[in-house]
C-alpha cells in the first residue's frame, strides 16, 4: 500500500505541475529517488505519465476554451492570444520540445491546443520533452551526470 500511495502522489503532483498550478514535481521525484524503495524506471514512468496528461489538459483547454475568447469573462486578452499565435506560427510545433521549461512550458501546451496542433504530434513532442527533463533530474540526483 505505501508504494501505491507513493506512485499516486507522484502522479498527482506531476499532473498538477503540468497545469498552471505552482507545484514542483522535480523536487518530489528527487526526494523519492534519494529515499530509495522504488525502481527508477517506475518513478520516471509515473512522473512522465502524470506530467504529459496534465499537459494534455492544457491542450484541451486551449482547443475548446478558445471558442469563448470573445466573452467578457475570458481571462486572456485578445492581444495576448494573437501574440501567442504569432509566436507559435513562427516557430511551430517544435516549440513543444520546450514544454519542460518552467514558466513558459505550460502556456506553450495551451497555445498548441489553441492552434489546433494534432494531438498525436503534441503527445509525441511533449512526452519527449517531459521524459527528458525527468531523466536529467534523475541523473543529477543520483550523480550519474
Amino acid at each position: 500500500m505505501p508504494d501505491l500511495i507513493t506512485y499516486a502522489s507522484l502522479f498527482l503532483i506531476a499532473f498538477g505541475a503540468a497545469t498552471l498550478l505552482p507545484l514542483q514535481s522535480e523536487a518530489v521525484l528527487a526526494g523519492l529517488l534519494l529515499a530509495g524503495g522504488q525502481p527508477l524506471w517506475a518513478l520516471l514512468l509515473v512522473a512522465t505519465l502524470g506530467n504529459v496528461l496534465g499537459s494534455l489538459v492544457n491542450w484541451v483547454l486551449g482547443r475548446f476554451l478558445a471558442d469563448f475568447r470573445h466573452k467578457k469573462w475570458f481571462p486572456v486578452s485578445e492581444s495576448a492570444i494573437e501574440r501567442a499565435q504569432a509566436t507559435y506560427r513562427r516557430y511551430g510545433r517544435w516549440t513543444l520540445l520546450l514544454s519542460w521549461l518552467p514558466v513558459i512550458g505550460d502556456p506553450l501546451t495551451l497555445v498548441a491546443g489553441l492552434m489546433r496542433e494534432s494531438p498525436w504530434v503534441f503527445l509525441l513532442l511533449v512526452t519527449l520533452a517531459k521524459a527528458g527533463r525527468y531523466l536529467a533530474v534523475a541523473a543529477l540526483t543520483l550523480g550519474l551526470a
